[in-house]
């Protein structure tokens, strides 16, 4: 979409919305021959919708029910439902889609689509509103639509006046002979002014703007310059506006997964092109099916490094469509599908060949197909987080989130500083053991672990860890040892350990026995042993 074409707001207002919504559950032989919604206002319940059958009964909105029950004793009356209004009216907006993205919900039986710069695609503005209204009156709405140069005059004209394509500047014509409520405005405010003998929007366009802003407030000469486009009005879409979009439409609907996966290719190769003439990269991708019965599937992907290759975006979507398996349901076909770049940041160009960069790709393309076919939160790399006490030194992340400071940068820390290995694994908590040491701050001679006594024969050690004295708790909330106090803050002395067998253990004395002798922690208990890990 162009952002120097004129602003083109289309207004889509569905009148009979909710009793089209119960209509449409319904099989057409148990239709009633007058359906009308109520909810309750105030202390009363009052029609809040009503079919065309009951309106040609003298029934409206804001009529009491009982009046209405009265009148006419043989209408069908549904209680409203405001939570399935609005999931039905965010689904039209997901079919909307096709048209722009730039898609706003207007009030709780309307859309606001801008569609400035998207009409050329349907052969002009007026194909738009047909082909629209097609698929509107196929899924059994009552509809009308205006389009005109700001969002005001859009939906004056849907809802109040008649229903066309308006030239731009036309909006003082189109909202003068409106009455006032078309600039949604408070009906108290309207109210006050029929009160004054100010009814149509013309009454007010030429009056002086201090005594009528002085009387009815600031918010009636907004929205009347709004409207006439003398004040600029943002659209709020209701979804995030990818950076990069390309699309593609079918003459007849495509059903093979090998059809969808094609057009992802093509459609990739032209996001490329967006994306390097920018230098960027997707990290987030999302393709968008449109179904010929309005349904819309969308299917997203990640990545580990910004991406705009077509054949590596291709094969991300060949394993989540062979992760979604029966849920990938096409129907009668997809008449439409658009790939978006969600996400993207800065790619700039690396040179290949030199320094295992290949090698790292490949890894790269393994993690990111991984994560497509299992899922982001199943494929997961450790990385090293700011702690010394050893369980909370590193935590898994998904593989694909980006951490310069990873689980590579501490082993080579630990590597030049020559400092003891670790096992690659820990266990979830550290598991109290019974021990039995020659001497009081040596090595454990042997050793029971799960009712399993083990002898050692070998052991090298310690390497001592201080405690986290600035937090109480030892910078985590683990609890050693029975009856310890602010066990985090203890010295550990861990001891690498062989047994008789060959196994290999990570062993650790929480406690120092020269803290109990000269009481620097009076309520302290005798030091305990720990499993932390094991080595393969």
């Amino acid at each position: 979409m162009s952002a120097l074409s004129s602003p083109r707001m289309l207004s889509l207002w569905l009148p009979r919305f909710a009793t089209d919504r119960v209509k449409r559950l319904r099989d057409h032989s148990r239709v009633p021959e007058a359906l009308v919604v109520y909810g309750k206002r105030g202390n009363a319940d009052v029609l809040t919708a009503v079919d065309e059958a009951a309106e040609g009964l003298g029934l409206h909105t804001g009529l009491a029910l009982a009046q209405a029950r009265a009148m006419h004793p043989g209408i069908e009356a549904i209680a409203e439902d405001a939570a399935a209004d609005a999931a039905l009216l965010d689904t039209i907006a997901d079919w909307c889609l096709r048209y722009t993205p730039l898609i706003a919900c207007d009030g709780a039986d309307g859309l606001l689509l801008d569609i400035g710069g998207c009409a050329h695609l349907y052969g002009g503005e007026q194909e738009l509103v047909a082909d629209l209204g097609r698929r509107a009156a196929r899924a059994g709405f009552a509809y009308r639509v205006a389009i005109a140069g700001t969002i005001g005059a859009a939906h004056a004209a849907a809802r109040f006046g008649e229903p066309a394509a308006y030239a731009a500047g036309d909006e003082r014509d189109i909202m003068n002979p409106l009455p006032l409520a078309a600039l949604r405005i408070e009906p108290a405010t309207v109210a006050s002014l029929a009160r004054v003998g100010l009814k149509r929007i013309r009454d007010i366009a030429e009056l002086p703007r201090s005594p009528l802003t002085a009387r009815f407030g600031q918010s009636l000469l907004r929205q009347l310059d709004r409207a006439l486009g003398r004040e600029h009005e943002p659209l709020s879409p209701r979804l995030p506006v990818a950076p990069y979009v390309a699309e593609q439409r079918f003459h007849e609907p495509i059903a093979r997964e090998e059809d969808v996966l094609g057009t992802v290719e093509k459609l990739a190769a032209r996001l490329g092109v967006a994306l390097e003439r920018r230098g960027d990269g997707a990290r987030r991708i999302e393709l968008t099916l449109f179904r010929t019965d309005g349904a819309v599937r969308r299917i997203a992907a990640g990545t580990s490094r910004p991406l705009r290759d077509a054949a590596d975006i291709r094969a991300l979507f060949e394993e989540r469509l062979a992760a979604l398996a029966d849920a990938f349901d096409p129907g009668f076909g997809f008449d439409m599908a658009r790939l978006s770049a969600v996400v993207a940041e800065p790619c700039p160009p690396e040179q290949i060949g030199i320094g295992g960069a290949e090698d790292a790709g490949e890894l790269v393309r393994l993690v990111d197909r991984l994560s497509a076919r299992l899922g982001t939160q199943r494929v997961r790399r450790p990385v090293a987080l700011d702690s010394h006490i050893p369980e909370c030194a590193a935590a898994n992340v998904p593989a694909q989130i980006n951490r310069d400071d990873g689980w590579d940068a501490f082993r080579r820390h630990r590597a030049e500083a020559d400092l003891a290995p670790r096992p690659l694994r820990l266990l979830t908590q550290p598991e109290p053991i019974e021990a039995l040491a020659e001497v009081p701050d040596g090595p454990p001679l042997r050793f029971r672990w799960r009712r399993a006594l083990h002898d050692v024969i070998a052991a090298e050690g310690p390497e001592r860890i201080e405690g986290a004295w600035w937090n109480e708790q030892g910078g985590h909330s683990e609890s050693v040892g029975s009856g310890s106090v602010g066990s985090g803050n203890l010295a550990r002395d861990y001891f690498r350990v062989e047994d008789r067998s060959g196994l290999r253990f990570w062993l650790y004395r929480a406690g120092l026995y020269r803290d109990l002798v000269r009481g620097d922690l009076p309520n302290a208990a005798p030091p305990s042993w720990f499993l932390h890990g094991t080595f393969a």
